[in-house]
């Protein structure tokens, strides 16, 4: 069992490259929209979707990793000035660990004026019901940057089998090609 978590801020390219990567290796995709745009029509960005989520997630972490799946890539924003992420990754890395997983963190960056034209692709408007207003979208993707950290300092992941790319001029196949060989998936 192989667990890829693949992060960075909004619309860096984590789905698209999961797509990509899922492709190229057995692991299947999980990105954090399937469930978030299962439970926003019903309660829309509330307290009680991201618990409800959390919930959902966390009970697919712990089907997968009991399963005969070769692996799973999830995708996630994680603000690293927030406690509670830290939290939700450990608790997410030890439901593989403890079934013996492998865990990979990838790690993309990508320049503001480049996520801001991949914030408006077919292919994650079509994934992404909620991201479809774009200028609600845009305005979320800008003003997160002001309230959380969205990518690491240099060190402070310590795992020793994390990757940092910068995919600002890279096609996705060419990330996923490099995560892929990298971690020998």
């Amino acid at each position: 069992m192989k667990f890829v978590l693949l992060f960075g801020p909004q619309a860096v390219g984590k789905m698209t490259i999961g797509h990509a990567l899922e492709k190229v290796t057995d692991l299947k995709l999980f990105h954090n929209h399937m469930t978030l745009e299962m439970l926003s029509p019903l309660f829309g960005f509330s307290k009680e979707m991201w618990r409800l989520s959390d919930l959902f997630r966390l009970e697919i972490f712990e089907s997968v990793a009991k399963s005969e799946l070769e692996g799973l890539i999830f995708t996630y924003v994680w603000a690293f000035d927030q406690q509670e992420d830290w939290n939700f990754v450990d608790k997410v890395c030890r439901i593989f660990e403890t079934q013996g997983a492998d865990i990979y963190f990838v790690e993309l960056a990508a320049a503001l004026e480049e996520r801001l034209e991949r914030n408006k692709t077919p292919h994650r408007l079509e994934h992404k019901p909620t991201k479809r207003n774009l200028e609600k979208s845009e305005e979320d993707l800008v003003s997160s940057m002001d309230r959380y950290r969205l990518n690491s300092f240099e060190g402070e992941i310590m795992r020793e089998t994390y990757l940092r790319i910068d995919n600002t001029h890279l096609e996705p196949s060419q990330v996923a090609q490099r995560i892929k060989d990298t971690f020998k998936l």
